[in-house]
């Protein structure tokens, strides 16, 4: 049984789901595998779970801690990854200088050199979120001319925008 697993993993491409803690990853992963919101707690380590887009498309998400304890351990998960989903909290503008500098961190290791980015604005069905311009403009997003980039807002509550947003992580991976 586990060589299946790993093999399946070899052959499914791995996503991952970072962003600073609370930003909703767990609730959008499990929102969009699941199609229900479900209870989450912080998440210490990981969570991996597989995204069923259609027939022929699956993701492999690995859903990475944002604590601040957490962040250095970012590293250690990104060898194989063929897109990085940064997610972000659009209604939380006091941590957006430190979403910023974590992004610019993890986007500066070798690992993740010519890796797509996708940021998700989550959390943009609150009335005091930010769009998806100044959520581009506070996270500097237009110094990575390096890299394809995309940003798309969402509510992993509402599950609005999710699953275009997931198609749009797949294209990001063919053009890698």
């Amino acid at each position: 049984m586990g060589a299946i697993t790993s093999k399946q993993n070899k052959q499914t491409p791995r996503v991952l789901l970072m962003g600073l803690d609370s930003a909703g990853k767990s609730t959008l992963l499990y929102r969009q595998q699941r199609g229900v919101v479900m209870e989450t707690s912080p998440t210490v380590g990981f969570n991996v779970a597989t995204v069923q887009l259609d027939k022929k498309t699956s993701l492999t998400v690995w859903d990475v801690g944002g604590q601040g304890t957490m962040r250095p351990n970012w590293k250690y998960y990104l060898e194989e990854c063929k897109v990085l989903v940064f997610v972000v909290d659009s209604s939380d503008r006091a941590r957006m200088a430190e979403a910023q500098k974590a992004l610019k961190k993890i986007l500066s290791d070798e690992h993740l050199k010519g890796v797509p980015l996708m940021v998700l604005a989550n959390k943009n069905d609150l009335q005091n979120s930010m769009n998806i311009r100044e959520v581009s403009t506070l996270l500097e997003l237009d110094r990575y001319t390096n890299r394809v980039w995309e940003i798309q807002a969402c509510s992993a509550l509402k599950g609005l925008g999710l699953q275009q947003a997931f198609l749009s992580i797949a294209k990001l991976m063919h053009k890698a």
